[in-house]
């Protein structure tokens, strides 16, 4: 089955290669780990006026058939991973979505980011590709690649 997406983008705005000495079920299973998970940042107001303390929420879907994407998380990666190489290409959507606490402490959401993001692995080098598309761009692709590269580091069992 094929699990990349027909319109990603021939220059995306950020690409960085990386060593790897594992495969890309491993890095299937660790980034439907990302699914759900959040963290903090200071960012522009939605008003745009001044900075607040935000949440950040991640979602995260992989390409199937070229034209859709399916969700990826802990519960169905099992499923996608009877269909993927050892090498290869992967495309997936990280959708962030942002919310922060107005003064009366209650969650307001607020327009979030999507990315495409393309793992390429071959002869042990992971090729991360990852472009902006739809959003403010609160959160750089820099921050995404950055963070598949850390959770993929932080889930590596020590050898």
């Amino acid at each position: 089955m094929r699990r990349t997406y027909h319109q990603f983008p021939q220059k995306p705005e950020l690409e960085r290669r990386y060593n790897f000495r594992d495969n890309l079920p491993y890095i299937v299973k660790v980034i439907a780990g990302m699914d759900g998970q959040s963290g903090t940042f200071i960012t522009d107001a939605p008003d745009l006026k001044g900075l607040i303390k935000a949440k950040r929420s991640i979602g995260v879907e992989i390409a199937d058939r070229s034209v859709n994407f399916y969700p990826l998380n802990k519960d169905t990666f099992e499923h996608v991973l009877q269909n993927i190489d050892i090498e290869g290409t992967i495309d997936f959507r990280v959708n962030l979505k942002y919310s922060f606490l107005d003064e009366k402490y209650d969650r307001v959401p607020f327009m979030g980011d999507s990315y495409l993001v393309r793992t390429e692995l071959e002869n042990g080098i992971l090729t991360v590709k990852v472009h902006h598309i739809e959003g403010m761009g609160r959160t750089e692709c820099t921050r995404i690649a950055d963070t598949i590269v850390d959770e993929i580091i932080r889930n590596t069992p020590n050898v």
